[in-house]
């Protein structure tokens, strides 16, 4: 397959559907999933003037933390759409968009950030009722099936379920597995192990690796406990960073019974789908 291509997303015409409808619009996602692919092929669709500010660079980072509408308004001048990769990196992001939202009416604001458990805890409260809020994941079967058809599809299948449809595994057959180790190595470094909240590094990867080794299988904060070492409290606040940073996804027991379903989820039962292996 060639490399650099670009895959129709279902989501690009919803997103497009809600701009300029008064409030900012937030793509969460887990990083290379295509979330800046996806803004950037909206905002080429548009005839509107567009400022694109990346949170990874300390200069964008101060003009907008801390900031004021007047000092926004001059960093916008005419262009009438405001895109923000990486807004989790900024410090008070909440309230900045919140001043868009209230402040610069005639404005869009598209934000997006790669970690859910910093972004969402800066946005929530400030942007209540003021937000359209989108999750992006990595391309689907459907998808693929749109973009080069249900016979080679079908026949990548068994590819798929091995290596997953990040979008640069799509598009660089033959190494997958290094890339999926960057990946790997990024959402583990650079999403969570730089944070304070994680004091035990290799509890952390012993951990995921105990949830990749029961990967689709019910699991309980005891058992992993036992597995670990670690003690219950530990493994929960965990699993939650893990959850947040869209490494796993945990899936509520499901029974005809509701009773029994509030049951086991008191005893902490979960099942486990991971995003990531670690190869």
């Amino acid at each position: 397959m060639e490399q650099n291509i670009i895959i129709n997303r279902r989501m690009q015409e919803t997103i497009a559907g809600r701009l300029f409808k008064g409030k900012v619009v937030i793509v969460l996602g887990a990083r290379q999933v295509g979330k800046t692919t996806l803004i950037e092929n909206i905002l080429s669709d548009l005839d509107s003037l567009v400022i694109e500010l990346n949170g990874d660079e300390a200069d964008v980072r101060e003009l907008l933390a801390d900031t004021t509408s007047t000092r926004l308004r001059a960093i916008v001048g005419r262009n009438k759409i405001v895109f923000i990769d990486e807004a989790q990196r900024i410090s008070n992001i909440g309230i900045t968009l919140k001043l868009f939202a209230d402040k610069l009416k005639d404005i869009q604001v598209i934000a997006t950030g790669s970690s859910s458990f910093e972004l969402s805890a800066k946005i929530n409260e400030p942007l209540t009722g003021r937000k359209y809020q989108f999750q992006l994941f990595a391309p689907s079967y459907l998808e693929m099936v749109e973009h080069h058809g249900l016979l080679t599809e079908n026949r990548l299948l068994e590819h798929r379920l091995i290596f997953g449809y990040y979008p640069e595994i799509i598009t660089h057959p033959g190494e997958e597995r290094e890339l999926l180790k960057l990946l790997s190595d990024s959402f583990l470094y650079k999403d969570l192990l730089l944070l304070e909240d994680v004091t035990k590094p290799i509890l952390f990867e012993k951990l995921l690796r105990a949830l990749a080794l029961q990967l689709g299988s019910e699991v309980s904060f005891n058992e992993l406990s036992r597995l670990t070492g670690a003690n219950h409290q530990t493994v929960e606040k965990y699993i939650t960073l893990l959850e947040k940073a869209f490494v796993i996804f945990r899936l509520p027991s499901f029974s005809r019974n509701v009773r029994n379903e509030i049951r086991k989820g008191k005893n902490s039962i979960f099942m486990i789908m991971a995003s990531v292996m670690l190869l």
